[in-house]
């Protein structure tokens, strides 16, 4: 089998149009919804889908999605009464940001030693209105070795630092609630009464309504088992200094998050990033299975 034809990109339509990536010697394919956030809603890896999606959300366009992996941008999670100040004006936004809510443009596509899709978002009336800062966004998700990487970038356009939040909420379509995580965490916040606790490396999501949050990882990476057979492995760049846990009752999925900050960092400017005039952050994240 030829590069050529082991890569493959099929362009459909499910309510919105759909970019699949291909890879057929490792029974692979990721599918890309520009429209809906840039979201990735399906991914099997192996022969094995690896995300969760409720169907209904994602064909509904004034619903939030609830599965796949939306895009977080330029805040993760929530801020107090939906909104925070900078350089004295209120702003008001959403959970989550900007990126997950708007369609975002295809600049780029290939089959050249893996199947990709390059996705642009860049800065409108609409988000100026809530983040006054000159963006552009480009993501390309690539599917090579049976491995999902979203390779990220990040641009300010601005005339001044631009701060920021990034981050991922994966929806995983495990078979249980209560995992064992591999990972070198030892301490976790847990949203539910607001405490910092140990963390021994299992967690009972089914007994929780809120997440919680990983605080003190060094190594970059996540393990968790999708079924007794096989587990996934997230790996990220070094600047995701955290994993948000959390699940919902009665829906078959665990969310792992990485973020690299957490709820309302534009208020308490706690490990908010910030891009330079005219630079650009690059950063990455890696799905993949384990057996």
């Amino acid at each position: 089998m030829t590069a050529t034809t082991n890569y493959a990109i099929q362009r459909k339509t499910d309510g919105f149009p759909l970019y699949e990536l291909i890879e057929r010697d490792t029974d692979s394919s990721v599918t890309v919804c520009p429209e809906r956030g840039g979201i990735v809603i399906g991914c099997r890896l192996r022969g094995v889908e690896t995300l969760y999606l409720d169907k209904d959300t994602f064909l509904n366009p004034e619903a939030n999605i609830r599965g796949g992996i939306p895009v977080l941008f330029p805040i993760a999670g929530q801020l107090v009464n939906g909104q925070y100040e900078w350089e004295g004006k209120t702003y008001r936004m959403k959970n989550h940001g900007v990126a997950r809510i708007l369609p975002w443009e295809v600049v780029d596509s290939g089959t050249d030693g893996s199947a990709y899709v390059t996705l642009s978002l860049a800065a409108n009336a609409e988000t100026l209105a809530v983040y006054p800062f000159d963006f552009e966004l480009r993501f390309t998700y690539r599917l090579r070795n049976g491995v999902l990487s979203i390779e990220q970038q990040y641009r300010n356009r601005s005339d001044k630092p631009m701060p920021m939040v990034a981050g991922f909420h994966p929806y995983f379509a495990t078979e249980g609630k209560n995992l064992a995580y591999v990972t070198d965490a030892t301490r976790m916040l847990d949203y539910n009464d607001k405490l910092e606790k140990p963390f021994d490396g299992t967690l009972r999501l089914e007994d929780m309504v809120e997440s919680a949050a990983l605080l003190d990882a060094a190594k970059a990476e996540m393990t968790f088992p999708l079924s007794r057979e096989r587990n996934v492995r997230l790996t990220y760049s070094e600047l995701f200094r955290y994993v948000v846990l959390w699940s919902f009752a009665g829906k078959p999925f665990v969310c792992v998050e990485p973020w690299t900050a957490l709820n309302e960092a534009l208020n308490d400017k706690k490990d908010l990033l910030s891009v330079a005039p005219g630079d650009t952050l690059e950063l990455w994240m890696n799905v993949e299975l384990d057996s």
